[in-house]
């Protein structure tokens, strides 16, 4: 949009400062992280059918007037468009795991949860690829728009038929998959709409602090690792990443390529009974930490001849890092399933907050001098170590047994009860 010299010259070319540009960049995040825990609490009430449908539709459909939008209004218009698709999209996750509380049955969760999380690399790695594709064809950058949008449209008609925020109210399953389903849920869905959210218990459950703890160190090391290192790659090791369309998709392809090779090691080491689920969540947590912390430490003492090893050490520190979608971000569907959506969404909603302090604390270290390694090799220890501290924390203090808070207080009532009643008979 700001380089015609890249994309098809017969559409109009932007002189947006370079301000400007990371305006509208951020500027999504803003809405993204303000509607995580109304997107939850709205999946909880209403469903996850209707929730993910107003945030693909709402999203899609700003996708298809960003261009003329553009034209009209300029970066203040695209700004504002991306501020509204950040409201519609910080739905996603919480519906999403909403969802999967309701469909996986318990010990399939991980499968299910992990698959659906794989979307999110090959959505990354196949725009990634066919954008410059598109710009560059006879629909010129409003192209990548429009085929966005299209495709968000048409999985919202697709969700619209098929989806169901629950099994009990799915016309395309069997009654034999309902009732397997079902037999695995803690409660039904009437009760679980009327179940108050607890609130205090929730805030002050130490197995869930220490999630959030761990999914926000997680997200303080991969925004520096995908938002910050680029910059040090061009400063300091005098490689353009970012003008490289290959070497900028590799790590994300080598997430989505990881992401399947845990989820069959994570299947194999369940069903060979090999680790209990607590332990390997915390096995994955700890590769997903670890070993991108060894590769912060050294990504700060390659020299400009070696780029190749940087890139290396970048795709490593990606790739690797994936496993920790199976290590602690489907532990909220562990913790209270029930919850789940409230759970994602406060998750979500702060540990959105950390690509915001980030760049801040990274300007504050390196300041004008962004070319100086010692500056960046403080940066990458600092990340290495609040990789290792929120696995720390997670290892002493996470949990995979489901919350007492996660079932209502009538509904355990009702269980004695009935249990008494059997026992009398």
């Amino acid at each position: 949009m700001t380089n015609a010299d890249s994309t098809n010259p017969d559409f109009h070319e932007f002189q947006w400062s370079n301000a400007e540009k990371q305006l509208i960049i951020s500027s999504f995040y803003w809405g993204y992280a303000l509607t995580q825990l109304p997107g939850g609490y709205l999946a909880l009430k209403f469903g996850s059918r209707l929730t993910a449908l107003i945030s693909i539709l709402g999203s899609s459909i700003l996708s298809m007037v960003t261009p003329v939008s553009v034209l009209s209004g300029e970066w203040q218009a695209f700004m504002a468009i991306r501020i509204l698709q950040g409201l519609f999209q910080g739905m996603i996750f919480p519906s999403m795991y909403g969802h999967l509380a309701k469909w996986a049955p318990k010990n399939e969760r991980t499968l299910h949860g992990a698959l659906a999380n794989s979307g999110i690399e090959c959505g990354t790695v196949f725009a990634m690829g066919v954008s410059g594709l598109i710009a560059a064809s006879d629909i010129g950058w409003p192209g990548i728009s429009y085929v966005s949008g299209g495709f968000g449209l048409v999985w919202a008609v697709l969700w619209f038929i098929f989806g169901e925020s629950s099994p009990q109210t799915s016309k395309f399953i069997s009654e034999e998959e309902r009732k397997y389903i079902e037999s695995t849920q803690l409660e039904d869905d009437q009760n679980l709409k009327k179940l108050p959210t607890p609130w205090a218990a929730i805030f002050t459950s130490v197995p869930f602090l220490a999630l959030l703890c761990v999914r926000c160190t997680q997200a303080w090391g991969f925004s520096t690792m995908m938002s910050e290192t680029p910059l040090y790659m061009n400063e300091v090791l005098k490689f353009d990443i970012k003008k490289n369309a290959l070497f900028s998709a590799l790590p994300y392809l080598a997430m989505w390529i990881m992401s399947y090779i845990y989820v069959f090691l994570s299947e194999l080491l369940i069903k060979k009974e090999v680790m209990s689920l607590s332990l390997m969540r915390k096995t994955f947590s700890s590769i997903a930490s670890i070993i991108p912390a060894i590769a912060f430490i050294g990504l700060g003492f390659v020299d400009d001849a070696h780029a190749a090893i940087a890139v290396t050490l970048i795709v490593i520190n990606v790739g690797v890092n994936s496993s920790n979608t199976i290590g602690s971000a489907l532990n909220a569907l562990d913790l209270a399933p029930n919850f789940s959506s409230v759970l994602m969404g406060i998750i979500n909603g702060i540990a959105n907050i950390i690509p915001i302090i980030t760049p801040i604390v990274v300007a504050g270290i390196v300041g004008e001098e962004e070319d100086d390694r010692s500056k960046w090799q403080i940066v990458f220890a600092i990340s290495a170590a609040i990789f290792l501290i929120g696995n720390t924390v997670y290892c002493f203090f996470g949990k995979t047994d489901v919350q007492p808070w996660n079932a209502p207080k009538d509904s355990d009532d009702k269980e004695k009860n009935e249990t008494k009643e059997k026992n009398s008979d």
